[in-house]
């Protein structure tokens, strides 16, 4: 490995990197002075996206790694990183383009699934009574004309609820919606 130049800080490392002889890899940390690593990585994504960077920083809560690895670093160690996984790591995205730990890929999983509940949350927040009373209705034997008489609507907007609700449910069928509404609490067996 060649080190290009060492950086105390953002402002340091945009004064010393050159445009057009880049390191292939950077490794950085989040908690610098002047301009951080979140800053860093957004000036490089403007302005030498060739640059892979890969952080290396005594931050491990999921906020600061998400946020690290939704601008696009290829990789997030701790500080106290044994040499041969600081190796491990240059070397895989150097072949693979991405370096993630076990840590890092548990972070990331409980992330997701944390944002799916916090979507599903909202999604159904969002229902109004009409739209609940119509998933209970079409969660029964009713067809969609009896449904339709029963909240005294008219097909036409019956078949509206239906399209609006399977869209914002993502649901594709009269059974999905029945599972959905089980599965979240809409109606009861």
């Amino acid at each position: 490995y060649d080190l290009l130049f060492e950086a105390d800080n953002g402002i340091d490392l945009q004064r010393k990197i050159n445009p057009s002889n880049p390191p292939e890899i950077l490794l950085l940390d989040v908690n610098m002075p002047e301009m951080d690593g979140y800053e860093v990585v957004s000036w490089l994504k403007k302005n030498i996206p060739s640059v892979k960077v890969l952080v290396v920083s005594m931050i491990q809560d999921e906020e600061s790694i998400m946020r690290m690895l939704k601008l696009g670093v290829k990789g997030y160690l701790s500080k106290d990183v044994e040499p041969q996984e600081l190796k491990n790591a240059i070397m895989a995205i150097i072949s693979k383009g991405f370096y993630y730990t076990d840590f890092i890929t548990g972070k990331l999983v409980h992330s997701l699934q944390h944002l799916e509940d916090n979507n599903q949350r909202d999604v159904l927040a969002s229902l109004n009574n009409r739209e609940k009373e119509f998933i209970q209705l079409a969660c029964s034997e009713l067809t969609y004309n009896e449904i339709a008489g029963k909240m005294f609507l008219s097909p036409k907007t019956i078949e509206g609820y239906r399209y609006n609700i399977f869209d914002k449910l993502n649901v594709k069928s009269r059974v999905g919606l029945a599972l959905y509404a089980i599965k979240h609490g809409l109606v009861h067996l």
